[in-house]
């Protein structure tokens, strides 16, 4: 434990973590928010509450690289007062707007949501030693886990209690303040060493070892969101679907767990050898029909799950010229939306297709091509000729 000790005595960062997760948290509760309104505020049908997150995680992708690319020409406090304003509007406005309007308004409002993530990622490879970053990268994706066990929970208890309008307000809201406090600390995303660094020419950084990254990133949520999907079908058939947000917090426990271990080991697997065995460990879950053994069968997966998104970041990190770390780290979170967004339509049509369980074969097969692509690109990239890669390059490849 004296890695996270040592990261967390890095000024501002113990401060940042702590505010970041509360925006994090309601970030991931936001597709639950405007699910529930649509649905009971608004007495429409799943399949326009499914139009609404689809536009707003849309737009989350799509702002991703967008708003990075700002953050390096800017700065983070004007790109997050920015976005502070956007999200005010939005969901102050949401409980008035009529459906026609709420769709695109939720477009932009997630092409300018706040960047809590990206900054976060920034302000750790700004600040801390590169030695450290595993644990610092470790205690992210838990940070990470940890929103996704609470936000949705604490959203559902809250518009069973109060309302669908009141609840969103609320989301709203505590995405405003988590934006406002990572503005009042206004974490540095560049060292000292770094404050000269000029934009880099993207044809000279996205290449296969950043593309290997990014593909992995995509696959690793694209088996996440799947799996989720792939307990509520399981459980739904044997009657049990009650029991599915006992099996999710099992499956966030035991990544919070490997996410702590991991940060701690002074040799991590590369990422392409995680998602591997991430995805392998994902399909035997198929053989669970019943909620106490699918809890014993995704703990091998859940473990596994907090290390593989610590070691994409800390690739993606590495990998990444000063000059456009941010664009870089935006496409990261880019490809992990886009992922999430594509893991349920296609595990569930898997699902229509044949049974439930093969749910959880499309999610593990889905992680195991991610990591025999990056894999791939990972060795061509170690393979090339030319200039010889600086240090953190060189490391970020062995990750690879």
């Amino acid at each position: 434990m004296t890695g996270y000790r040592q990261v967390l005595t890095v000024p501002g960062l113990a401060s940042l973590l702590c505010v970041s997760l509360l925006a994090r948290t309601a970030i991931t509760a936001d597709v639950m928010a405007l699910t529930l309104y649509v649905v009971l505020g608004l007495n429409l049908s799943y399949v326009a509450a499914g139009g609404i997150t689809a536009a707003l995680t849309a737009g989350v992708a799509l702002g991703g690289p967008l708003l990075g690319r700002l953050i390096d020409a800017r700065g983070v406090r004007t790109v997050l007062l920015l976005t502070i304003l956007a999200q005010v509007a939005f969901w102050a406005s949401v409980p008035f707007l009529p459906y026609a309007v709420l769709l695109p308004a939720a477009l932009l409002a997630g092409l300018l949501m706040v960047p809590a993530q990206s900054v976060t990622r920034q302000a750790i490879t700004a600040t801390v030693p590169a030695g450290r970053r595993r644990a610092a990268f470790a205690l992210e994706s838990v940070q990470g886990e940890l929103s996704y066990i609470i936000g949705p929970a604490l959203v559902i208890l809250g518009a069973a209690t109060l309302s669908p309008d009141v609840m969103a307000w609320v989301v709203g809201a505590t995405i405003v303040a988590g934006g406002a406090g990572i503005a009042l600390l206004n974490p540095p995303v560049r060292s000292d060493g770094e404050r000269t660094a000029t934009r880099i020419p993207r044809r000279r950084w996205l290449r296969s070892g950043m593309i290997a990254a990014l593909i992995m990133a995509f696959g690793a949520t694209t088996l996440l969101s799947g799996v989720d999907l792939a307990i509520v079908a399981t459980l739904r058939e044997s009657g049990q679907v009650s029991w599915a947000a006992v099996v999710v917090v099992v499956f966030g426990v035991c990544s919070i767990a490997g996410g702590l271990v991991h940060g701690a080991l002074t040799r991590p697997l590369p990422t392409w050898l995680l998602l591997a065995l991430l995805g392998m460990l994902t399909i035997p879950a198929a053989l669970a029909h019943d909620w106490r053994w699918l809890c014993v069968a995704v703990v091998g997966a859940g473990l596994l799950t907090a290390p593989t998104l610590a070691t994409v970041a800390d690739s993606v990190s590495r990998l990444a010229p000063a000059g456009v770390r941010g664009e870089a780290t935006g496409l990261q979170s880019s490809a992990q939306s886009a992922g999430f967004a594509l893991g349920s339509p296609l595990v569930g049509a898997a699902i229509d297709l044949t049974v439930p369980a093969g749910g959880f074969v499309t999610a593990g097969l889905a992680g195991l091509i991610a990591a025999v692509i990056g894999y791939a690109l990972s060795r061509r990239t170690r393979a090339g000729t030319g200039t010889p890669p600086a240090a953190d390059t060189r490391q970020a490849m062995v990750h690879l």
